[in-house]
């Protein structure tokens, strides 16, 4: 069975911009559930369906990075 590397797998930054506030709480929890807590952080996932889903909900609020 073959090893993974991690030199194989895509990553993505992603960088919260824009406050949520006045948005509806299904949104504030999608950037929560990326991993963002404070404006202008930076975070990186894996490149997957779940996560392309998370950030087609919330891509007026984020910055994506390939």
């Amino acid at each position: 069975m073959p090893e993974k590397t991690t030199e194989n797998i895509k990553t993505i930054r992603i960088t919260w911009k824009k406050s949520a506030i006045g948005y509806p709480k299904r949104q504030k929890d999608t950037i929560r559930a990326l991993g963002l807590k404070k404006l202008n952080q930076t975070v990186e996932h894996v490149d997957n369906p779940a996560v392309r889903g998370m950030i087609a909900k919330v891509i007026h609020l984020i910055e994506v990075e390939e």
